[in-house]
C-alpha cells in the first residue's frame, strides 16, 4: 500500500491508515449527520478535531467548508463524493470555498492556462452547479487570480509567504518523502487556501472550518495544521479535517482522471457508461453461473456494487438485499451489473439536463 498525494497503489487499508497517519474514528453523530449517505455508510470513515465542527452547527454558529479542485480531467463520480459534500456542508449553512487549483496544475500538468480555466469552469463548476450548489455563500475561486478585491486578494498571497517562513526543509522531506520545488510552492499555496477564510478580510474572524479530503491529501492537512499554529501575527482555530474512502475505479484501485477505462465522467453518454460498466467493471462473482449459485460472490469487491453503494442505490434496504442476494448466490454478476446500468442511465439523463440548465447560472459563481 502507497498512499501520498501523488500516488495511491496496491490494496488501501483504511484501519492501517487511521493510526499512521493519527486520525479519529468518528464516535456517534447526530441526525443531519446519519441522513447524509457517505456518513451513514461509513464511506466517510475518519477525522480530525471535527468536534468542533459539529459544535458550530448545534450552536447555529459561523463555520467555514473549504476544498479545491485540480483541473486537469474530466469530472467523473470519484469527484461527484466530493461535492456532494460540498452541497452537504451548504444546506447545513457553510460558507463554501472552493479553490481552483491552476498553478499547481500549470506547474504539474498543463502548462495552458487558459484551458486549465476552461476545464475548471465546464467541468467541475457546471457539474457542482448541477448538482445543486448554491451560489449564496459560495467563494469559488482560481489560485492565480484571487479576488478583485485588493485587500483579499493581498492577504491570501501574503499568507501564503507567511507560511514559507515556518515550513523547514526537513518537514517537507518528513511529510512528502520526495520533494521538489513545484511541490513545495503548491503545498505552501494549500495551506493559504485552507487557512484564509479565517482572516480579518474574508470571514472577520477566526471560525472553525472543515476541509473534506481522501486520505491521500493529508500530508498537506498536516502541514498546513502545523503552519497555522506557528503564525504568531494571525491567531487560526485548528482545521478540522474529515477522510473518505477512495471510490474504486473500474478496473479496480482507484478511480483516475488520467485513465478513462477506469472511470465514469457525468457528462458521459449513458449508452457509453453501460458499455463500459459491462466490459471493463471488475466482478466479484465466480468463473461460471454454476459455481456462483455455489459459492456466491463477494460485493465487497465488486464495482458495480461499490458504485451502488456509494450512491447510486440510496435505499440502504434495497442495498442490504442486494448485498445478501450476491453474496448467497441468488444473485449473479450480469444481473448486479444490470441493476447498476440502470441506475447509472436514469442519473446520467437526468444529471445532463441538469448541467444545461446550470451553465445558464455560471457567471453567478465568477464575480
Amino acid at each position: 500500500m502507497k498512499v501520498t498525494p501523488w500516488e495511491v497503489t496496491g490494496k488501501v487499508d483504511y484501519s492501517k491508515l487511521i493510526k499512521q497517519f493519527g486520525l479519529q474514528e468518528f464516535k456517534k453523530l447526530p441526525k443531519q449527520f446519519q441522513d447524509f449517505l457517505l456518513f451513514r455508510r461509513k464511506i466517510i470513515f475518519a477525522n480530525r478535531d471535527f468536534d468542533r465542527i459539529q459544535n458550530a452547527i448545534k450552536a447555529k454558529k459561523p463555520f467555514a467548508m473549504m476544498t479545491g479542485c485540480m483541473p486537469s480531467g474530466k469530472f467523473h463520480f470519484g469527484h461527484k463524493m466530493v461535492a456532494d459534500q460540498i452541497i452537504f456542508y451548504q444546506s447545513l449553512g457553510a460558507k463554501v470555498y472552493i479553490a481552483v487549483a491552476d498553478l499547481e496544475a500549470y506547474a504539474s500538468r498543463n502548462p495552458n492556462m487558459d484551458e486549465l480555466r476552461k476545464t475548471a469552469i465546464e467541468e467541475y463548476l457546471t457539474n457542482y452547479i448541477a448538482l445543486g450548489l448554491k451560489p449564496k455563500n459560495c467563494d469559488f475561486y482560481f489560485q492565480s487570480d484571487r479576488s478583485k478585491d485588493g485587500k483579499k486578494a493581498g492577504a491570501y498571497y501574503k499568507l501564503a509567504a507567511l507560511a514559507s517562513r515556518h515550513a523547514t526543509f526537513n518537514e517537507f522531506k518528513a511529510i512528502y518523502g520526495s520533494i521538489s520545488p513545484g511541490k513545495m510552492t503548491a503545498s505552501l499555496l494549500q495551506a493559504s487556501d485552507m487557512l484564509h477564510p479565517q482572516l480579518p478580510e474574508f470571514e472577520g474572524a477566526p471560525i472553525p472550518t472543515v476541509i473534506p479530503v481522501g486520505s491521500d491529501q493529508d500530508p498537506h492537512l498536516r502541514l498546513a495544521r502545523d503552519i497555522s499554529q506557528r503564525i504568531k501575527t494571525h491567531k487560526f482555530l485548528q482545521l478540522s479535517s474529515t477522510y473518505h474512502k477512495f471510490m474504486p475505479g473500474l478496473k479496480g484501485g482507484k478511480m483516475s482522471s488520467s485513465d478513462p477505462i477506469t472511470y465514469i465522467a457525468l457528462d458521459e453518454d449513458p449508452k457509453a457508461a453501460k458499455k463500459k460498466v459491462n466490459k471493463y467493471a471488475f466482478s466479484g462473482g465466480q468463473a461460471t453461473v454454476e459455481e456462483h449459485r455455489k459459492k456466491g460472490g463477494n460485493p465487497d469487491v465488486d464495482v458495480a456494487f461499490q458504485m451502488l453503494k456509494y450512491g447510486l442505490e440510496t435505499d440502504d434496504k434495497k442495498l442490504t438485499n442486494i448485498y445478501n442476494d450476491y453474496k448467497s448466490g441468488a444473485l449473479l454478476s450480469g444481473e448486479l451489473k444490470a441493476i447498476t446500468i440502470e441506475k447509472l442511465t436514469k442519473f446520467l439523463e437526468q444529471h445532463q439536463k441538469n448541467r444545461i440548465k446550470a451553465k445558464k447560472q455560471i457567471d453567478k459563481f465568477l464575480k
